[in-house]
């Protein structure tokens, strides 16, 4: 019975493992996040409201793409904008989100970088 238990044991480690490991893409970001918006924000050509969003990096051929859908409401606000992925020296520690304010006073996405990721999303 206890020669049993040991390579169950392993089988139980390299499972959760390989888990773990799959959370994350070979460009070193997670697949699906989550972000939330304080007020509205930009992102591409749509105007997002305020809320929360799941945030899908999709790869289209050799382009990145970032599939934004707000959570919780019948009629979900969705954008659909390429980024660029740019490597960081370690992993992130913590969730940003980088905008800029233009003339019509919109904050628009400039940066999302998620704690964990090993790359932050540049729009």
């Amino acid at each position: 019975m206890r020669i049993l238990k040991i390579p169950m044991l392993v089988a139980v480690v390299l499972s959760i493992s390989g888990l773990l490991v799959a959370k994350q893409n070979k460009y070193g970001v997670a697949d699906v996040r989550k972000v939330t918006f304080s007020s509205s924000m930009r992102v591409g050509d749509v105007v997002l409201p305020q809320g929360d969003y799941e945030v899908r990096h999709v790869m289209e051929a050799d382009n990145h793409m970032m599939m934004f859908k707000q959570l919780g409401k019948n009629k979900a606000a969705e954008a659909r904008v390429p980024c660029k992925l740019v490597p960081l020296k370690a992993k992130a520690e913590n969730d940003q989100v980088s905008y800029t304010v233009n003339a019509a006073n919109e904050r628009v996405l400039q940066v999302l970088r998620f704690s964990g990721d090993m790359a932050e999303h540049v729009f």
